[in-house]
Protein backbone atom coordinates (compact mmCIF):
# COMPACT_ATOMS: atom_id res chain seq x y z
CA UNK A 1 0.00 0.00 0.00
CA UNK A 2 1.43 3.47 -0.91
CA UNK A 3 -0.94 5.74 -0.13
CA UNK A 4 -2.52 6.92 3.62
CA UNK A 5 -5.67 4.48 4.54
CA UNK A 6 -9.25 6.58 3.97
CA UNK A 7 -12.01 8.22 1.94
CA UNK A 8 -11.51 8.90 -1.49
CA UNK A 9 -10.58 12.95 -2.16
CA UNK A 10 -10.99 14.61 -5.08
CA UNK A 11 -8.29 17.95 -5.81
CA UNK A 12 -9.41 19.78 -8.26
CA UNK A 13 -7.43 21.74 -10.49
CA UNK A 14 -4.13 19.81 -9.58
CA UNK A 15 -1.93 19.59 -12.55
CA UNK A 16 -1.59 21.52 -15.98
CA UNK A 17 0.32 18.73 -17.82
CA UNK A 18 1.35 14.96 -18.12
CA UNK A 19 4.38 15.42 -17.21
CA UNK A 20 3.00 17.10 -13.81
CA UNK A 21 0.91 13.71 -14.20
CA UNK A 22 4.30 11.35 -14.63
CA UNK A 23 5.92 13.15 -11.88
CA UNK A 24 3.23 12.78 -8.98
CA UNK A 25 2.98 9.01 -10.24
CA UNK A 26 6.56 8.62 -9.75
CA UNK A 27 6.62 10.10 -6.22
CA UNK A 28 3.93 7.86 -5.49
CA UNK A 29 5.55 5.02 -6.63
CA UNK A 30 2.52 3.97 -8.80
CA UNK A 31 2.55 1.91 -12.28
CA UNK A 32 1.47 4.64 -15.03
CA UNK A 33 -1.47 3.48 -17.64
CA UNK A 34 -4.14 4.65 -19.83
CA UNK A 35 -7.90 4.51 -19.73
CA UNK A 36 -10.45 6.05 -22.22
CA UNK A 37 -13.98 5.82 -21.05
CA UNK A 38 -16.76 6.48 -23.47
CA UNK A 39 -20.46 6.58 -22.98
CA UNK A 40 -21.30 4.61 -19.58
CA UNK A 41 -24.40 4.96 -16.92
CA UNK A 42 -23.09 5.82 -13.51
CA UNK A 43 -21.39 2.75 -11.83
CA UNK A 44 -22.69 1.23 -8.17
CA UNK A 45 -21.07 2.13 -5.05
CA UNK A 46 -17.46 -0.08 -4.55
CA UNK A 47 -14.30 -0.26 -3.43
CA UNK A 48 -10.70 -1.87 -5.23
CA UNK A 49 -8.13 -4.05 -3.26
CA UNK A 50 -5.38 -1.38 -4.39
CA UNK A 51 -4.51 1.93 -4.33
CA UNK A 52 -5.15 4.09 -6.97
CA UNK A 53 -4.80 7.65 -8.57
CA UNK A 54 -6.77 8.72 -11.31
CA UNK A 55 -5.90 11.98 -13.16
CA UNK A 56 -8.82 13.63 -15.77
CA UNK A 57 -6.91 14.68 -18.82
CA UNK A 58 -10.20 14.33 -21.15
CA UNK A 59 -13.91 15.43 -20.67
CA UNK A 60 -16.21 15.72 -17.59
CA UNK A 61 -18.19 13.62 -15.51
CA UNK A 62 -18.27 13.34 -11.46
CA UNK A 63 -17.71 10.61 -8.69
CA UNK A 64 -19.65 9.82 -5.16
CA UNK A 65 -17.68 9.72 -2.17
CA UNK A 66 -18.52 7.47 0.53
CA UNK A 67 -21.70 9.86 1.73
CA UNK A 68 -23.81 9.21 -1.54
CA UNK A 69 -22.52 13.14 -2.71
CA UNK A 70 -21.58 13.78 -6.07
CA UNK A 71 -18.45 15.61 -6.76
CA UNK A 72 -17.59 17.23 -10.55
CA UNK A 73 -14.65 15.72 -12.44
CA UNK A 74 -13.08 18.04 -14.92
CA UNK A 75 -9.51 18.24 -16.69
CA UNK A 76 -6.73 19.07 -14.42
CA UNK A 77 -8.27 16.57 -11.44
CA UNK A 78 -6.82 13.87 -9.58
CA UNK A 79 -8.41 11.45 -7.91
CA UNK A 80 -7.05 9.92 -4.53
CA UNK A 81 -8.68 6.08 -3.77
CA UNK A 82 -6.70 4.35 -1.25
CA UNK A 83 -7.78 0.27 -1.08
CA UNK A 84 -10.85 0.26 0.67
CA UNK A 85 -12.89 3.62 -0.35
CA UNK A 86 -15.84 3.24 -1.23
CA UNK A 87 -16.74 5.34 -4.15
CA UNK A 88 -18.61 5.39 -7.83
CA UNK A 89 -17.63 6.76 -10.88
CA UNK A 90 -20.12 8.35 -12.63
CA UNK A 91 -22.44 9.28 -15.79
CA UNK A 92 -20.26 9.56 -18.70
CA UNK A 93 -21.66 11.34 -21.58
CA UNK A 94 -18.73 11.53 -23.59
CA UNK A 95 -15.29 10.35 -23.97
CA UNK A 96 -13.50 10.48 -20.87
CA UNK A 97 -9.53 10.07 -20.75
CA UNK A 98 -7.56 9.57 -17.29
CA UNK A 99 -3.76 8.69 -16.57
CA UNK A 100 -4.48 5.40 -13.82
CA UNK A 101 -1.69 4.71 -11.54
CA UNK A 102 -1.91 1.67 -9.70
CA UNK A 103 0.13 0.55 -6.88
CA UNK A 104 0.93 -2.82 -8.73
CA UNK A 105 1.65 -3.71 -12.11
CA UNK A 106 -1.60 -5.55 -14.63
CA UNK A 107 -4.45 -5.54 -16.69
CA UNK A 108 -6.31 -2.05 -15.12
CA UNK A 109 -9.33 -3.32 -15.74
CA UNK A 110 -8.94 -6.74 -14.28
CA UNK A 111 -6.64 -4.93 -10.91
CA UNK A 112 -9.63 -2.53 -10.50
CA UNK A 113 -12.31 -5.17 -9.93
CA UNK A 114 -15.68 -3.62 -8.06
CA UNK A 115 -15.88 -4.92 -4.86
CA UNK A 116 -18.83 -4.81 -2.16
CA UNK A 117 -18.67 -2.01 0.16
CA UNK A 118 -20.21 -4.15 2.64
CA UNK A 119 -16.87 -5.61 2.56
CA UNK A 120 -14.19 -2.86 2.95
CA UNK A 121 -11.92 -2.91 5.12
CA UNK A 122 -12.23 0.80 5.70
CA UNK A 123 -14.72 2.10 8.45
CA UNK A 124 -16.13 5.56 8.55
Amino acid sequence: MVLKPGPMKVIHNFFKTKDEVLDDIKKLDLWPSVYVSDRMDELPPHWHDLDNCGYVMQGSSYVIDEKGERIPLNPGDKLHIPAGAIHAEGKVEDQMIYIVGLSEPGNLLEKLSLLDPKDSPLKY
